[in-house]
């Protein structure tokens, strides 16, 4: 079978050396150009990934004239995820962004309003959903080990975006650095809040198969100095309950090294049981009214497509499946609304209805 040829483009979100890697390890995926403005920031991955010259570009349109790939990897400040899809998306190939979906859901639906117009798919990555503890209590609770469910909590983060680059390689920010970031400002769609929160709420609408929240209630803080929040808690009341998403930067770890406290991760409450989901552990908890003191259960061991994004995405080209699940814009799009009324509800100092 032809390989399939993949551009990445813009890597203002450090994911993309992430992505490509994925990309580099799949027998059936050829990596055909790279892009960005600054070259400096594609050094690592032409390095890595051996990229001849001529797989190279500092102008988009150029690069996806001359590879003509079958998908793109996305990778831009959240404020520019819909000018990049619908700059892509003229070209026809499959598009997929990493996370968040986007700055607003008016931008969101710009985005899937190009890759429907395009007749291609548009993906939305967020990494926790190839977490395998994640998978295992998705599928718990679908197989009603805790019944009906009623709450999702969620709490996430680590000690800040710039503390680390691809692959978790770690760094020291500096006042400097953040005052350059996109992450840290307001216009470009930063802050722990837009970075994190979708996590949770499109995480969590998976959780609830689908399900919406009639109101959200938020707060958010940032610190001094700053003009984005590192810190924001989210109240959604559903028909069932009320369902929490907190976002951080500045835990006092970074949960792929050591979990900080509060753990971050996601704890499930069913009609009939409850399940501790936390990020990158080997075991889950589940609490059921057979067996209250609860226990630990062994997660899922994933296999291929399903171990991470871009062979899961791969597969759905090939085979011509549907996105399910998070990656999926139905999904996603839900999320998205769920973050919108969150930033409308923290900037009023209110509770607000789901918008719309």
């Amino acid at each position: 079978m032809k390989k399939l040829r993949v551009v990445g483009l813009n890597f203002d979100h450090m994911h993309m050396g992430d992505l490509l890697r994925q990309c580099f390890e799949h027998p059936a995926v050829e990596i055909a150009g790279v892009c960005d403005d600054d070259p400096a920031r594609m050094q690592p991955s032409v390095e890595k990934f051996g990229l001849a010259p001529d797989r190279i570009f500092t102008d988009p349109r150029k690069c996806l004239e001359a590879t003509r790939p079958d998908f793109v990897v996305l990778c831009p400040a959240t404020a520019r995820h819909a000018e990049y899809v619908e700059l892509v998306a003229p070209y026809r190939p499959h598009i997929f962004v990493e996370k968040p979906f986007a700055a607003t859901l008016a931008e969101a639906d710009r985005m899937i309003a190009a890759a429907k117009k395009a007749k291609r798919l548009l993906a939305i990555n967020w990494p926790l959903r190839w977490v395998p503890a994640h998978v295992t209590a998705h599928r718990l609770v679908r197989e009603g080990r805790i019944g009906a469910l009623q709450e999702v909590h969620f709490y996430d983060g680590n000690r800040g975006p710039l503390w680390h680059t691809a692959d978790k390689l770690e760094t020291t920010p500096t006042a400097a650095m953040k005052r350059k970031s996109w992450f840290y400002s307001r216009q470009r769609g930063g802050g722990s809040l837009l970075d994190y929160l979708g996590y949770g709420t499109t995480l969590g609408t998976w959780y609830h198969a689908g399900r919406k929240p009639i109101e959200v209630t938020a707060v958010a803080e940032a610190a001094r100095g700053l003009e984005v929040d590192e810190h924001s808690i989210v109240v959604a009341r559903y028909a069932c309950g009320l369902s929490k998403f907190e976002t951080r930067w500045g835990t006092f770890t970074d949960p792929w090294i050591h979990q900080p406290q509060p753990k971050c991760g996601f704890v499930l409450k069913g009609e009939d049981g409850t399940i501790s989901s936390y990020d990158y552990e080997p075991t889950i908890r589940v609490q059921t009214r057979a067996n209250v003191t609860g226990e630990m259960v062994p997660v899922d061991q994933l296999a291929a497509p399903l171990q991470n994004a871009i062979q899961y995405f791969v597969h759905c080209i090939q085979t011509g499946t549907p996105l399910e699940g998070p990656l999926a814009p139905k999904i996603a799009r839900i999320g998205q609304q769920i973050v919108d009324s969150a930033v409308l509800s923290a900037r009023l100092k209110k509770t607000v209805k789901l918008v719309e």
